[in-house]
């Protein structure tokens, strides 16, 4: 099959204005051939294609009513967004969709002005929107000017505490404000569709002045005998689907639900609210992840993010390696101490399967918690578990972690209480790019009192690193490790538990000495194997702990040695700056002691592979021996031992 498809309207589209000269039947069938070019364009190139496929209707429909980017479509989280970025000026770069110096998986205000807002963490998109919606009112400058505003939020991300919050204050403003609440999860029964489809050509045609007697008045064009039931019908379609009389509480007209992908029933109703809406408004959608493409549809997770596959059977075209995952190997460690140990459970924060916890959930379901997009209350939920007794274990994304901050401080650190963060995606994770690598949660971390965080170098020491959070009583422990396969690392049978605040020697040298936290180890060693060719045998320590300090082996090391350097997956002020707060206090420097800390630069950088953003960031095999050799110029090592 060709990789592309015969598209005659869809080739007639520069940008969503085009949609314009189009009747809703051609719309329909630009939404056919938008979803072909979907398809086949992440089937090259890998992504989040189920998401998309989902909304492609909507997003055919929203840009030829809407006027974009005068009109500001938000999307929530953003990963839903490749059909609105081949409408939107840039389908000849789709096939660069998350590949370096291509598209951005996610919405991005430096790529295009038709997307006003960036994303990539969910649940901010109606907040956002409000904000546009205000700052159209007070006369806010935009360079594509202002007209109306809506949000694109999934119901997932509607479980998220902050999009009640902005929701909230939306009512209290009653401005103009449109959210289109994207139901993937409730299948679109035949009842519920027609009931839908009858007040859809209600809402568009019928003279009402405000939502509120739209959304309390159709039910009265009825026939008499069929009012009271559709009265009943409609209000447990309300306060099923995720609660339509709960946003009319909030201040929110509420219309639906509708069938997302019916453009008869979409179009009607996206004219009508962007004709007369003023106040705050919600449109409930139903649709379906990976509509209309049958291996999406099957799939477990809808097809949520795939590497590249064949678009005949869907089949991913992964590479296979002997080394498992860093993610199953936390997973099986924990599910070893569990096993042993009941007063151990686990939370999430709708990551179940990407964090590995799918395997606990099945072996332990009653001690296994997805708390949903809800990061913050995860966090204190698993500090009111360790103070009943329990031993949780919270396992997140570190980018994810950095939502639920001010529980992490207020709620478990303050208190000392021994939660588990278990700190999955740390460092660069690649196609994602920015949003979505782990870069500041050694620095955020180890700033709080009484906080042990640890780093794991390899996948053996990742199993250790378990085993000692399982066993520390003494208040907060954190472990991270990154995203991908490991090293090929012989794995123990079993963890054991770690000396807190100690790390070891792995290999012995000369005048130079390297202090590793984290996996960036590995590289460490193969730049010292191309030292060592040249005669620079380094000394190589794995430090374990960037807080408590093994500050005997960093003295040691610091006496002992005329260059001492740092190198961690993290952010500036994380590791090395405790070293070097360590060597200050100690008056190390005052002995001539040269110090560096190889750490991320202050800059976000941009999606490519893991391999490739180390490289950027100076953090391969490579630039660490060409910075190591820069550090000893032409002087000759010297041993103090």
């Amino acid at each position: 099959m060709s990789n592309y498809a015969y598209t005659p309207l869809l080739d007639q589209i520069g940008f969503p204005s085009d949609l314009k000269r189009f009747n809703d039947a051609e719309l329909e069938r630009v939404a056919h051939e938008l979803r072909t070019e979907t398809i086949l364009a992440v089937s090259e190139t890998g992504g989040h294609l189920g998401a998309g496929l989902g909304v492609v209707e909507l997003t055919v429909a929203l840009h030829a009513v809407f006027d974009a980017p005068k009109d500001k479509l938000i999307w929530d989280v953003s990963h839903q967004a490749y059909p609105h970025k081949i409408l939107t000026g840039r389908r000849e770069r789709i096939r660069t969709l998350r590949q370096k110096d291509g598209l951005s998986g996610f919405t991005k205000r430096s790529e295009s002005p038709f997307d006003p807002f960036g994303a990539a963490h969910s649940s901010t998109s109606i907040s956002a929107a409000l904000g546009f919606a205000v700052a159209r009112d007070l006369g806010g400058v935009c360079e594509t000017g202002h007209g109306a505003s809506i949000a694109i939020i999934g119901d997932g991300a509607m479980s998220a505490g902050m999009a009640y919050e902005a929701m909230n204050n939306a009512g209290h403003l009653k401005k103009p404000l449109i959210v289109i609440l994207n139901d993937n999860e409730m299948s679109i029964a035949p009842p519920v569709g027609a009931l839908s489809s009858y007040l859809s050509q209600l809402y568009g045609g019928a003279q009402f002045q405000d939502f509120k007697e739209v959304a309390k008045g159709a039910i009265s064009f009825l026939p008499e005998p069929f009012r009271e039931g559709a009265k009943r019908a409609k209000d447990m379609i309300k306060g099923m689907a995720v609660g339509g009389t709960l946003f009319e509480a909030l201040g929110f007209s509420y219309i639906g639900p509708i069938d997302g992908h019916n453009m008869k029933q979409l179009l009607p109703v996206l004219r009508m609210v962007k004709e007369r809406a003023i106040g705050p408004m919600l449109i409930h959608v139903l649709t379906k992840k990976g509509k209309g493409y049958g291996p999406a549809e099957s799939a477990r997770d809808r097809g949520h993010a795939t590497a590249k596959f064949d678009v005949l059977n869907g089949k991913q075209k992964i590479s296979i390696s002997n080394a498992p995952s860093y993610t199953s190997i936390f997973a099986n460690a924990l599910l070893k101490e569990a096993k042993d140990d009941p007063n151990i459970c686990a939370i999430t924060a709708a990551m179940q399967d990407g964090t590995g916890l799918n395997l606990f959930a099945e072996r332990y379901p009653s001690r296994c918690f997805d708390v949903g997009i809800a990061e913050q209350h995860g966090v204190t939920f698993a500090a009111g578990l360790a103070a009943g007794g329990l031993k949780p274990f919270c396992v997140m994304y570190s980018t994810f972690l950095q939502r639920g901050y001010d529980q992490i401080v207020h709620d478990v650190a303050l208190q000392n209480l021994p939660v588990r963060f278990a700190i999955d995606r740390a460092g660069f994770v690649g196609a994602d790019g920015a949003t979505h690598a782990g870069s500041f949660d050694v620095a955020y971390l180890s700033n709080l009192p009484g906080m042990v965080v640890m780093a794991a170098a390899d996948e053996a020491e990742l199993c250790h690193m378990v085993a000692t959070a399982a066993a520390y009583e003494d208040g907060p422990i954190a472990f991270r490790y990154p995203r991908g396969e490991g090293q090929g690392t012989e794995l123990p049978e079993r963890g054991v538990p770690l000396v807190i605040g100690k790390g070891r020697i792995v290999q012995d040298g000369r005048g130079l000495a390297i202090l590793s936290f984290g996996t960036r180890l590995g590289e460490v060693l193969k730049a010292a194997d191309t030292l060592s060719a040249k005669g620079l045998k380094p000394t190589i320590a794995d430090a374990r702990f960037a807080k408590p300090l093994d500050r005997d082996l960093i003295l040691s090391l610091s006496e002992s040695h005329d260059i001492l350097v740092t190198i961690e997956e993290g952010a500036i002020g994380g590791f090395g700056s405790h070293v070097m707060q360590l060597l200050s206090d100690e008056g190390h420097f005052d002995q001539g002691l040269k110090f560096r800390s190889m750490v991320l630069p202050d800059t976000f950088i941009g999606h490519s592979t893991p391999e490739d953003m180390y490289k950027t960031a100076g953090l391969d095999a490579e630039s660490i021996e060409k910075k190591l050799l820069d550090l000893i110029g032409v002087k000759e090592l010297k041993s103090k031992a």
